[in-house]
């Protein structure tokens, strides 16, 4: 049996990727084999596809890390899942194809009413975040949340998951578009980082005080007024480097003020991580995603052979929230 699915071959701009045609994957054990119906995109697909972000030995090569479908077969094993349900899974790759690859305890029933393409915008992101913000960045109700990036798929979660727990979010954004929705979604301050410096406006928001947690996506530039950010015991978490890793700063804000910097990538997590975040995400925000509460925002949706003005959207940044992929019907 073949599928369709999207070759990047050695790697390159949007345009090395092309429809090909190859062999269906098969679901060994403890996994389940998915029809997709669609699959989101991320920076982690397009860095991939440039050849900077190399998929693990044991992931499948093709690009795609978060799909929604229906059950076409299960591993040895599996007991939770059937043949013909609906699912939105994390997977460690092989998204863009008509047949895809996960771990059974990777995946999440798809939410009462929920089409489709919403339902694969919803993995990947709130994996990262739920793990980042939560586990890693301890943020719970009455504290305050500095977001980078507040109009991407990662930020508008996290403006959701910040709402959903009662904690204060401010974000950063590149225009008053972006400014605007992030307000709408929930987000309590949205900084305009063109027109402003958004350490001196934190300060001016808190009275001085800074914020408890900052999500940060963009990376060296931003760590000195990061740390000025941050009050007492604050924690920063970074989840990408969008404008480098490397840069100079004076630590010592970090042992005056016991700050805690840290930071993970989702793909390189064991299974059983990426279980207990799956566990955690059925228990804390699917009910309320049944309830029509904390959906993503889908900015576009692109047939899988336009994969490559897809990736040039995504990496224009002119898009707020969630970019799909739909692959089959």
């Amino acid at each position: 049996m073949t599928m369709k699915y999207i070759e990047h071959g050695a790697g390159g701009d949007a345009d090395c990727m092309t429809l090909a045609e190859g062999p269906t994957p098969q679901a060994g054990p403890g996994q389940i084999l998915i029809e997709v119906v669609c699959a989101g995109i991320n920076r982690p697909d397009v860095l991939q596809r440039s050849g900077r972000y190399p998929p693990p030995p044991d992931a499948s090569p093709v690009l795609g890390l978060e799909v929604a479908g229906r059950v076409a077969a299960v591993g040895a094993g599996v007991t939770e899942w059937t043949v013909g349900t609906g699912v939105t899974a994390l997977t460690p790759g092989g998204g863009y194809a008509e047949y895809c690859v996960a771990a059974a305890s990777h995946a999440l029933p798809i939410p009462v009413g929920m089409d489709f393409a919403t339902a694969a915008a919803l993995p990947e992101t709130w994996f990262t975040v739920w793990a980042n913000l939560v586990d890693l960045g301890r943020l719970k109700r009455g504290e305050r949340l500095l977001v980078h990036g507040g109009s991407s798929g990662i930020g508008l979660v996290a403006i959701q998951l910040a709402k959903h727990l009662g904690v204060e979010c401010i974000v950063t954004v590149g225009n008053e578009e972006k400014a605007a929705f992030c307000r709408q979604a929930g987000a309590a301050h949205a900084i305009n980082y063109r027109t402003a410096d958004f350490a001196d406006e934190v300060k001016t928001l808190t009275g001085g005080t800074g914020v408890d947690v900052i999500l940060d996506m963009v990376g060296a530039p931003y760590l000195q007024r990061n740390l000025a950010s941050l009050r007492r015991d604050g924690r920063l978490v970074y989840v990408a480097f969008l404008e480098g890793s490397k840069g100079e700063a004076d630590l010592m804000p970090i042992m005056l003020k016991r700050l805690t910097v840290t930071g993970s990538t989702m793909r390189p997590r064991t299974p059983a991580e990426k279980t207990a975040i799956r566990d955690a995400l059925a228990a804390s925000i699917w009910p309320a995603l049944a309830r029509g509460e904390l959906l993503p925002h889908l900015f576009a949706r692109f047939p899988l052979a336009q994969v490559a003005e897809a990736h040039r959207l995504m990496e224009s940044s002119r898009h707020i929230g969630k970019i799909v992929l739909e692959v089959g019907k």
